[in-house]
């Protein structure tokens, strides 16, 4: 890590301490120091950041893709290289105190350092709530003793976390600001070079390495099942990251439809797209406000999964955010073993799923 934080001072402008471990935490992170400085003008934050936060201008001690990596199985490799980046972080944070530490998603990582900051006396606050009501709902405790604060994405979280104790506040999804309720698919396509008439599906595998290993063949085997059914079906995916990109690339090489891919741009695809294929996470919350119909599919590592069933950790019934928001299973969603091309690619194609766009 590289970089200082400075010296905290009376007077000087409000130091926070902020740490966004994916893709989508980069893009949270970056709307709350935008809507910070829009109160506060003159506050400095620092910490793991991603492209989006550092150009809202966090000072960056590391890069927000080193923590790319989830699941129980899926971390133990990666493991040595997260408790030192984890000390140094928590190290440097106490020589220098920050007047607040904002974990920004990626939970069990950000919760360990919170949990550390507070027992140094450093306020903490977990900005996205861990899904404890879905899976392990006995970290509460442990979310209580590791922060001050948990700003929540979904409106019973809050309620959640208030019926244990644990002090909470809705805060909506950002992305509810940023997308437009009439997305403009004429202009996206403009930008894209996408014909009018086309009929486009979007694929969007994962925004971390692990979760397009795990996907990419499905996804990319759905857009085979479609293109042999329907030939003149066009394919985009845009790409979280270089290193997404070159894994989902080995299976796009390996099937017969063209799938162009691009350098990040979700938004603009799902806005241009007549329907897509999305992993679980963030990604479904702007096809769903951007109006795509859409299937979801997730899948762990297999011993993590093993885990999970095994212990009984899984006690929601839903696992897409469009589902979990309605309280009903509003969008197709397929887990585990359940995502294969032939299951994807029929719920997928635009001419089954157009219909279902008025019920979204």
């Amino acid at each position: 890590m590289n970089g200082a934080a400075g010296d905290s001072a009376a007077g000087a402008a409000v130091r926070i301490g902020m740490v966004a471990g994916e893709s989508s935490g980069d893009q949270l992170g970056a709307a709350l120091i935008h809507a910070l400085r829009a109160r506060v003008p003159g506050i400095e934050c620092f910490g793991v950041a991603g492209p989006r936060m550092i150009a809202a201008g966090c000072e960056t001690w590391a890069s927000a893709e080193e923590l790319a990596v989830m699941g129980l199985a899926e971390v133990i490799p990666h493991l040595p290289r997260l408790l030192r980046l984890r000390h140094e972080l928590v190290v440097r944070m106490r020589a220098a105190p920050p007047d607040v530490y904002v974990g920004v998603d990626y939970k069990e990582f950000n919760l360990s350092v919170a949990r550390k900051l507070k027992a140094s006396g450093i306020p903490t606050v977990q900005y996205v709530s861990p899904q404890v009501w879905a899976w392990r709902p006995g970290r509460v405790k442990t979310i209580a003793r590791a922060v001050d604060l948990v700003l929540c994405l979904l409106p019973f979280e809050a309620t959640f976390y208030t019926s244990h104790g644990v002090r909470a506040l809705f805060v909506g999804h950002p992305l509810a600001d940023e997308i437009p309720l009439e997305v403009d698919r004429a202009a996206a396509r403009g930008a894209l070079r996408i014909d009018a008439d086309a009929t486009l599906v979007a694929l969007l595998p994962g925004s971390r390495v692990g979760e397009v290993e795990r996907l990419g063949a499905d996804f990319a085997g759905a857009a085979a099942v479609i293109a042999t059914a329907r030939p003149a079906v066009q394919f985009i995916a845009p790409m979280a990251s270089g290193a997404v990109r070159r894994v989902f690339e080995r299976y796009v090489a390996a099937i017969l439809p063209a799938i162009r891919l691009t350098d990040g741009g979700a938004r603009q695809a799902l806005a241009a797209c007549n329907a897509a294929i999305v992993a679980s996470g963030t990604a479904t919350l702007e096809a769903l406000l951007s109006q795509r119909p859409m299937v979801v599919a997730y899948r762990l590592a297999a011993a993590t999964a093993f885990v999970a069933r095994r212990l009984g950790l899984v006690k929601s019934a839903y696992m897409a955010l469009p589902n979990l928001l309605a309280g009903r299973a509003l969008v197709p969603e397929f887990l585990q073993e359940k995502v294969t091309p032939s299951a994807l690619a029929p719920r997928s194609s635009p001419s089954s799923m157009i219909p279902r766009a008025s019920g979204c």
